[in-house]
């Protein structure tokens, strides 16, 4: 069977876990593909065999996204390179440590990948989308976007961002031919944990999930048009129940006056 060629999609955080899935399905669903990671010795050994195995156009972008000199490298192929129809936010990086014992320099780093740079690089990708009519935004998020009180604080906060601003992207762009997809893995075995300082292997493995499912599950999703897709949430219906409630309680927050409840007199 011969698969139609798809554009190009830019990966962050394709060198290992979610972002190599990710590689390596679109590059069989028949995209060329632009590999960003820090680590140039493992983008070139996983271009190499999907190049083989898929037949794809891969190149590798050496870049820390953390570093505002390579990060304009990377949002600079995203405006500049129109074969470009896909970009998956991928890279971050979590933290498991309470406020109390958590360096707040590590915390700002955290912040800067995980939400300036993943805003740079939309901002970067989306005029040229909306130009050519055509393009897709996959927003790696977390669980712990929703729940807050999982995991740290501030990689909670930072992965809420990101779910609330694939939200806006969805109003403003979905009438422009742009997707978007917000995903939110829960546990998966990557080095993500190794990083974060609690590896996987030390958790309840009922509640771990190979990266290969979660990628699987997630591009069922955007299959199906899912504007959030939650790999381990069993009873879609339940998401389904809270976005509804979440969008009707937004309609009740404006008015002059304070709630009855506050005793403010006038």
């Amino acid at each position: 069977m011969t698969i139609s060629h798809q554009g190009t999609a830019l990966i962050t955080g394709a060198s290992t876990g979610i972002g190599a899935v990710y590689a390596d399905r679109l590059a069989r669903r028949g995209y060329d593909l632009i590999l960003v990671a820090r680590n140039q010795d493992r983008l070139a050994a996983l271009a190499k065999r999907l190049t083989s195995e898929t037949g794809r156009s891969v190149r590798t972008l050496a870049a820390d996204l953390g570093n505002k000199a390579d990060l304009a490298k990377v949002e600079a192929a995203l405006r500049d390179d129109a074969s470009i129809t896909m970009l998956v936010n991928n890279a971050g990086v979590g933290a498991v440590a309470p406020l109390l014992n958590a360096d707040v320099g590590k915390m700002e780093d955290m912040i800067t990948l995980n939400v300036t740079a993943l805003t740079r690089l939309t901002y970067a990708a989306v005029p040229g989308f909306v130009a050519r009519k055509k393009g897709t935004i996959i927003n790696i998020s977390s669980i712990v976007g929703i729940g807050a009180e999982i995991l740290n604080g501030v990689y909670g906060a930072s992965k809420a961002y990101v779910l609330s601003f694939s939200h806006s992207l969805v109003h403003e762009l979905a009438d422009k031919g742009i997707r978007v997809q917000a995903v939110l893995p829960g546990a998966t075995a990557t080095e993500f944990w190794d990083i974060a300082g609690y590896p996987h292997q030390n958790m309840d493995q009922a509640t771990v999930m190979r990266a290969d499912d979660m990628v699987d599950a997630a591009l069922a999703g955007l299959d199906q048009g899912e504007l959030v897709t939650i790999p381990g949430l069993q009873d879609g219906a339940d998401w389904t129940r809270f976005e509804a409630d979440r969008r009707a309680l937004s309609t009740k927050f404006g008015h002059a006056t304070p709630a009855p409840r506050y005793h403010v007199t006038q």
